[in-house]
């Protein structure tokens, strides 16, 4: 438990440096663009981050498997990292190139197209790399370098947004920074000297690619559900309401946060635990744990959704404070899907989610092709919510049947549960 509530804190303390950093780059772009340049950012960045779930091939995952249960030489899968990285690299930014241009409104500018795809080799590189450090169960290392780039990225858009006035270009611009400092960070730490770029080894290949083409298909299909509704909004609607809806969703995806710092840790400890049972039990522990945080926080933003909004972004963002609202009761319930499905992950099992998130997706993109037409940005939030929700029910039935744990007994609270949150603030407050 010791070691846990110290890969937690450190866990946390990341994750906090990424939403402040984040959060402040947000409100920057939001309050010297506003909605309609928003909206036309929104829309070129959502190709690239659809696509690079395909690009990424599930390689972190399986990477973390693989090291996690020392079936290959670690050496031999960093050069297998390298050699899928630029194969994949000069694929997706050839395949995400075209889906903007001849799928966006967005695609006028060819400058900014170029921009919108540029951060792409650093970011797969950063997802190939990090299995390294899931595997071995280094969470303290691995979350020292992960709030780095953020703090760059956002330092870049303060320069060229503000200081240098570049508008759209230097928002754009500022998201390849980051990136590319995470990349050469992590190329250090994880010790990439003596790699092979040409020699293949088939066989590791082959087997990464084999279970990591299977993560790719669940993420992709996870990631649709998340990214369709701007792509129809693109598509149907207006830049405006693209980005009234994005910052909307932006805001209220932080708490997922929440669950995504316990879920790396999930993850890493899945990959390597001896008794599954016993560990989605503690993983069940963790959800419950999850979902009051998040439920309380929810409340929050829901009685001072209006307020938030205007602080942050400004007036002309009010309308984005509906979709926060609407959105929210998907977001919450879908926690119960995003930590139960990286126990499942972890365990070398992504395809299970599969079950859920098909169905849901198909009902996002009909609700979203009905709605948005006429409701525009409140219509995509509400056929998130609806999609989001129909997916955590499902799999939460199919997490019970499949781990052999009853229900009840994986959301009914107990004594235990509130025991873990104080031995978390003891700790926390301890070290601090």
């Amino acid at each position: 438990m010791a070691s846990f509530i110290k890969d937690l804190a450190s866990v946390a303390l990341s994750k906090g440096g990424v939403i402040t950093f984040s959060l402040v780059r947000t409100i920057v772009i939001a309050r010297w663009l506003g909605p309609e340049l928003n909206g036309t950012i929104a829309a070129l960045a959502v190709y690239p981050s659809i696509f690079m779930t395909i690009g990424s091939l599930g390689i972190r995952q399986s990477t973390a498997y693989y090291v996690g249960q020392k079936i290959y030489d670690e050496k031999k899968i960093q050069s297998s990292i390298i050699q899928l990285w630029w194969l994949s690299t000069i694929f997706c930014l050839i395949s995400s190139y075209l889906l903007i241009k001849y799928f966006s409104k967005s695609s006028e500018n060819n400058f900014l197209v170029l921009l919108a795809i540029a951060p792409i080799p650093f970011n797969l590189l950063t997802t190939y790399i990090s299995g390294l450090f899931l595997g071995k169960n280094e969470i303290v290392k691995f979350n020292k370098v992960n709030w780095l780039p953020k703090f760059i990225t956002m330092l870049a858009t303060i320069l060229f947004v503000i200081a240098l006035k570049m508008s759209i270009d230097g928002a754009m611009m500022s998201a390849i920074i980051g990136p590319l400092v995470m990349s050469v960070v992590l190329l250090k730490t994880a010790d990439f000297k003596g790699v092979k770029l040409f020699d293949f080894d088939w066989k590791i290949l082959k087997s990464m690619l084999s279970l990591g083409s299977v993560y790719a298909i669940a993420l992709l299909v996870i990631n649709l559900n998340y990214k369709i509704d701007v792509v129809i909004l693109d598509k149907m609607s207006s830049d405006f309401e693209t980005g009234i809806y994005s910052k909307g969703q932006s805001l209220v995806e932080y708490l997922w946060h929440i669950p995504m710092l316990l879920s790396t840790i999930i993850f890493a400890r899945s990959a390597t635990a001896k008794d599954g049972k016993k560990f989605s039990l503690k993983v069940a522990q963790l959800l419950r744990v999850s979902c009051l945080i998040i439920g309380l926080a929810s409340i929050i933003l829901v009685l001072n959704a209006s307020t938030i909004i205007n602080l942050l972004y400004g007036k002309s963002f009010a309308p984005s404070a509906e979709v926060l609202v609407i959105l929210i009761p998907g977001v919450l319930l879908l926690t119960i899907f995003k930590v139960l499905n990286m126990d499942l992950a972890g365990k070398g099992k992504p395809w299970i989610s599969l079950k859920a998130m098909v169905p849901a997706l198909i009902i996002n993109v009909i609700l979203n092709i009905l709605l948005i037409p006429t409701y525009g940005a409140k219509g995509a939030a509400f056929a998130s919510t609806v999609s989001y929700t129909f997916a955590a029910i499902l799999f939460l039935f199919i997490y019970s049947k499949l781990c052999k744990i009853p229900i009840k007994e994986i959301i009914r609270y107990k004594k235990e549960d509130f025991t873990f949150i104080e031995s978390i603030k003891n700790k926390v407050f301890k070290s601090t």
